[in-house]
């Protein structure tokens, strides 16, 4: 059974229908004690590389622009297929997974972790035929 993928930034409240936390950004919020940590796994390589995210803040140039950015995060996960299919596999046995991004991501339409929920999606529904 397919459940509903969840997407938030790590520092929204947690909500018991949260389930299995999961940060995907590539670098671990600053300054945050461990015992403070508001997930239950970080999967750093799930993020963007340190190239492509440099290049969206713009670092050392202009902003890299979401018709740039979606195809180089999507080409960059092709190497992670392993772990999107593990997560793909939690989801079909029913697990809820949240996706965690950055406190300062305020756009989910326009962060990698909504790009990451729908390869995860699309990866259990492909297992489930």
């Amino acid at each position: 059974m397919l459940m509903p993928i969840k997407t938030k930034r790590w520092n929204d409240p947690a909500e018991p229908d949260d389930g299995f936390r999961l940060l995907v950004c590539r670098y671990r919020p600053r300054g945050l004690p461990k015992e403070q940590e508001t997930w239950d796994q970080w999967l750093p390589a799930l993020g963007p590389s340190r190239e492509l995210h440099a290049a969206f803040y713009g670092k050392n140039r202009l902003p890299a622009s979401w018709g740039e950015y979606r195809p180089r995060y999507l080409k960059e996960m092709l190497a992670q297929k392993a772990a999107i299919a593990t997560l793909a596999e939690r989801d079909r046995a029913g697990e809820t997974i949240t996706l965690l991004c950055s406190a300062e991501c305020t756009r989910e339409a326009r962060c990698h972790r909504s790009l990451l929920k729908e390869l995860i999606e699309r990866a259990a529904a492909e297992g489930s035929k």
